[in-house]
């Protein structure tokens, strides 16, 4: 093995492991990964069948239940190969895997648009850049899904840059798959376009038939889906304009500018060197470059999309992330004085606000409130036979618990009455802090209601105000 591949291997390992120890940051899993890890179990059951039909739910609050097609497919089909292999084990540690391993793919991105140093100093910032490594831990597709569009990226770059007909195929497939690991891939779509007419000025790309193969091999791995999409909302964009409507179902509207006013947060130091990169090469006369061009056009493009998307989150443009680490190295190779200095000040200060990010996490989700759920979670655990519950967190029981896990309806005694008819089996009313959205008012009425009506069954000893259980007896 030369050195050069020792050095990505190295790379490889490490990133992996720092992502392997992330896991670790958080005692429960965010809603999302329930989901994602839910949809996959039922899959493995029965992978025709992609919805809510399985006695549980996502947050859906319009008539669209049981649809799931909100929800991209590629991650709960990957999780479901785990679970019909029988290594479901494996499936905490499957996007560390595939983050550590888009290190490795921007290594050879740096290399192939540019030079091998530029190519391993990309990879070595996104290894510990503090937001792809948090979120590489978490079973979601904001790191999956940038696996797929950086593969597709290289294999555009060595396909329609260099020329080679099968990378330009692969290139078409791999997108396809990008966009079924998450829909807003879409919005790089623009990026590839102008990428076309910056090469060749004109339309004559349209005369390569490899372009059109391209083309076909991508809408081919999406065909399933608009087949599903006519199956399930008789329109083939069906699951994708769920999908955009999803967007406002939960965590609010965020203004315009919200990642230009968090900047620096989602960035780190690499969003200076970014700035003042840019401002450097227009001083110098060096922006020309349409290397660099295309790749700015992935980052900016991409977050003028998330930025007119209704809801925002950090790690809503994890997906830009690998292009501002390139882009970085680059600008950094540029300034030949000081380059030594700043990529170890760069390096340093990534690591340094990692560390800080795991123990941010691990102190904001190591509390009273996750230590109940648990209780809560081991008490169902043991309980003997079928039964059915009842909570704010259907898709968390539903994973930790393995049972039949439906919303609390309405509050009051008449709705929670109309649910206990409904059934034959025993049902376990359930209320914790974590990942509780009632007010006030609305947990002390539950409360008095379970008290007044059904039998106590479990309290937190740290916490039993507001984390308990309760059954509806008459039916034990």
């Amino acid at each position: 093995m030369n050195k050069k591949n020792k050095i990505i291997v190295l790379i490889f390992v490490f990133a992996l492991l720092l992502r392997i120890l992330f896991i670790f940051s958080m005692p429960i899993k965010l809603w999302d990964e329930t989901v994602y890890i839910n949809l996959g179990y039922d899959l493995s059951k029965n992978p025709l069948e992609y919805s809510f039909k399985s006695d549980w739910c996502d947050y859906i609050p319009d008539n669209s239940y049981p649809k799931a097609g909100f929800r991209p497919p590629l991650l709960p089909y990957f999780i479901s190969l785990l679970y019909t292999l029988k290594i479901d084990i494996l499936i905490d540690f499957l996007i560390p895997f595939f983050g550590a391993l888009t290190t490795t793919i921007v290594f050879f991105i740096g290399s192939e648009m540019f030079n091998e140093k530029a190519g391993i100093l990309s990879s070595l910032f996104l290894a510990v850049y503090p937001l792809h490594v948090l979120f590489s831990s978490r079973v979601m597709t904001d790191v999956f899904s940038t696996f797929f569009i950086m593969l597709a990226f290289l294999f555009f770059i060595k396909g329609f840059e260099k020329n080679n007909k099968k990378y330009k195929i692969l290139f078409g497939v791999v997108l396809g798959l990008g966009i079924l690991s998450r829909y807003t891939i879409i919005w790089f779509l623009p990026a590839f376009g102008l990428y076309f007419l910056l090469k060749y000025s004109s339309l004559s790309f349209l005369k390569d038939k490899y372009f059109w193969y391209s083309v076909v091999s991508f809408l081919l791995v999406l065909t399933p889906w608009f087949i599903y999409g006519i199956s399930v909302y008789d329109n083939p964009l069906g699951a994708f304009i769920h999908g955009s409507k999803a967007a406002y179902y939960w965590g609010g509207i965020q203004p315009w500018y919200f990642y230009l006013k968090n900047w620096l947060s989602i960035f780190s130091f690499l969003g200076i060197v970014l700035v003042f990169g840019i401002i450097y090469l227009i001083y110098k006369r060096k922006i020309k470059n349409k290397k660099i061009i295309v790749l700015l056009l992935f980052v900016f493009i991409y977050l003028i999309f998330a930025s007119i998307a209704p809801h925002k989150e950090y790690r809503y443009v994890i997906q830009t992330v690998p292009f501002v680490c390139i882009l970085s190295a680059i600008f950094i190779e540029h300034l030949k004085k000081y380059k030594k200095y700043i990529i170890v000040f760069s390096l340093m200060f990534l690591l340094i606000q990692t560390a800080i990010t795991f123990y941010i996490t691990a102190k904001t989700y190591y509390t009273t409130n996750t230590y109940c759920f648990n209780q809560v979670v081991k008490y169902l655990k043991n309980v003997n036979g079928d039964f059915i519950i009842v909570s704010e967190s259907s898709p968390l029981f539903r994973y930790y618990v393995k049972k039949k896990s439906f919303y609390y309806p309405q509050i009051n005694l008449r709705d929670f009455k109309i649910l206990e008819n409904s059934t034959n089996k025993p049902i376990y009313f359930v209320f914790t802090r974590f990942n509780s959205g009632l007010k006030t008012e609305e947990w002390k009425k539950l409360k008095k209601i379970m008290e007044n009506n059904y039998n106590l069954e479990f309290t937190c000893d740290k916490d039993p105000e507001v984390n308990f259980i309760y059954s509806n007896t008459k039916k034990l």
